[in-house]
């Protein structure tokens, strides 16, 4: 068998910078926490967005969300670091921010990418594409926030069950 890379998760105290524009919410969410949450940094590979998923979905567990919405908020950050893996610089971090503000999740990727994300809805048949249609469908507001030259962050917010 030959080596496998696996992803290694580095906190960092430093908040993202501030909101610049957002494109594609539904209800003017912001994606910046108030509180300066805690963010891991994981490499550029696709077996980073495993990684990822697991840490949010821990994550929200200690903070009381389980069930379906859990479910929802993993699989669209497994698509967000995937994609952030796939179409950011090979040698570059991703970073990943998980929260709950009241009766919603939010989860933001941050990669060094300036390629602008785009909403596609493939042919069924297609093995790819689907990632931000996903996002879009699911999620109840998301956006883009630039960074100049220092890439992007792409951010969901999932309305959580407080039943």
């Amino acid at each position: 068998m030959g080596e496998r890379e696996v992803p290694q998760a580095a906190s960092a105290q430093s908040p993202f910078a501030p909101l610049k524009s957002i494109e594609g919410g539904r209800h003017g969410a912001s994606a910046a926490p108030s509180d300066g949450s805690e963010e891991i940094c994981l490499p550029a590979l696709t077996s980073s967005a495993r990684f990822a998923r697991h840490w949010v979905m821990n994550k929200l567990a200690g903070e009381g969300v389980y069930g379906l919405s859990n479910q929802v908020v993993e699989l669209l950050t497994g698509e967000l670091v995937a994609n952030a893996a796939l179409h950011g610089p090979s040698d570059g971090l991703v970073r990943v921010r998980a929260w709950r503000v009241g009766g919603a999740v939010r989860v933001a990727v941050r990669d060094d990418s300036l390629v602008e994300p785009i909403v596609r809805h493939p042919e069924p048949t297609a093995p790819s594409g689907r990632g931000l249609a996903l996002v879009e469908t699911l999620s109840a507001a998301w956006g883009i926030e630039r960074h100049g030259a220092e890439g992007k962050t792409i951010w969901f917010s999932v309305d959580i069950d407080l039943g």
